[in-house]
């Protein structure tokens, strides 16, 4: 943007987008709205080709219709899962996606599916229509989406694989990855990104295969055989990953991970992990010595809630640890968390609530 556009935008037009804000009502956040306007108004001044104002207009318009479908569950916990279209149902990868959907929805989960047939759709079954989100993607060759999601009307049609891909990650605390192809492996691999840059809070994958196969078995193997000595990733990252063709397995490392461990936030250099329970002293000082290699000075203490998380009305009633973590090391954050809920104080596992019928 050239130096007359950006002082024009500062004027006139800012001024006249926030009085457009206040006529139509727009209160809460309207800072952020009237950003979301001008940057509009900018692209304009700046000549923008039409091909892309198109682009940037649909992304908008779909986040805007997925953030209304994902508004209402807002908060309940939600896993993701991720698998072939090309899966039938006589699969028993077909099964297993269903049992694990399944199993989730009966401890209060909802699932979240791309919508289409295979694997999505299985997930679908197993969690039934009221726990069940769909974020499809729009394909010349594409089926439509499933029955299950449609059905229940809790869908939304994407045409960019960059926003689908948003919304089918930015709400979920789990995700669970069933042997698939592209698709499927790009997913998984941008979650492992997020995860290793410290670009997505920490949260629990599971690599979910048929009783006694060896898909991803042939992931760890090309890792450990290429990736690692080659030194393109470390030793130690697909430690956050679990491999396994247990259900139940599944399951506990999905819920376990949330166990006692709440939620995260940075305030400057310092990080502040939320706690479901109060850490004793004891405890507070063994993960202190435990993790000192991921500080970068200090030890790890407990602390009240700090001021900007007053400001903010952050989880306040949460105990907490405050440390100099070292964000160099933000991937390997799982391992604290891991320590976190493994101790004494945590509270105990979470029983399923009453199980739903699926037909």
């Amino acid at each position: 943007m050239s130096p007359s556009s950006a002082s024009f935008l500062d004027g006139d037009v800012t001024d006249a987008i926030r009085t457009l804000l206040t006529d139509a009502g727009v209160e809460e956040d309207a800072d952020l709205v009237a950003r979301i306007l001008i940057t509009g108004v900018g692209m304009g001044i700046d000549d923008t080709d039409r091909l892309d104002l198109k682009i940037a207009s649909a992304a908008l318009s779909e986040m805007r219709s997925a953030f209304s479908l994902f508004a209402p569950y807002r908060s309940s916990p939600k896993v993701t899962i991720f698998g072939s279209a090309r899966t039938q149902p006589n699969d028993p990868l077909y099964r297993a996606a269903a049992d694990i959907a399944r199993a989730l929805a009966d401890r209060g989960w909802m699932v979240v599916t791309g919508a289409g047939p295979g694997i999505m759709q299985a997930a679908a079954e197993g969690a039934g229509p009221e726990r069940s989100l769909g974020v499809s993607i729009r394909l010349p060759f594409e089926e439509k989406p499933n029955a299950v999601i449609a059905e229940a009307d809790r869908v939304v049609a994407m045409k960019y694989f960059f926003t689908r891909k948003l919304m089918l990650v930015k709400e979920s605390r789990g995700f669970v990855c069933v042997p698939g192809g592209f698709g499927t492996l790009d997913e998984l691999f941008e979650l492992l990104t997020l995860q290793q840059t410290g670009k997505a809070e920490p949260t629990p994958i599971v690599l979910l295969d048929a009783p006694g196969g060896r898909f991803w078995q042939g992931l760890e193997d090309f890792a450990a055989d290429h990736l690692i000595p080659s030194g393109v990733i470390s030793p130690d990252d697909l430690d956050r990953v679990l491999v396994t063709d247990s259900v139940e397995e599944a399951e506990a490392e999905i819920t376990g991970f949330w166990r006692n461990y709440d939620s995260l936030r940075w305030i400057g250099s310092r990080l502040v992990l939320r706690l479901c329970a109060e850490p004793t002293d004891a405890e507070v000082a063994d993960l202190s010595t435990r993790f000192a290699h991921l500080l970068t000075s200090g030890r790890i203490e407990r602390t009240a809630p700090l001021r900007r998380e007053l400001q903010d009305e952050d989880r306040l009633a949460l105990p907490r640890l405050l440390m100099d973590f070292d964000r160099r090391r933000v991937g390997e954050l799982h391992h604290l968390i891991r320590a976190v809920n493994e101790l004494d104080s945590a509270p105990p596992a979470t029983p399923p609530i009453e199980p739903h019928a699926v037909s």
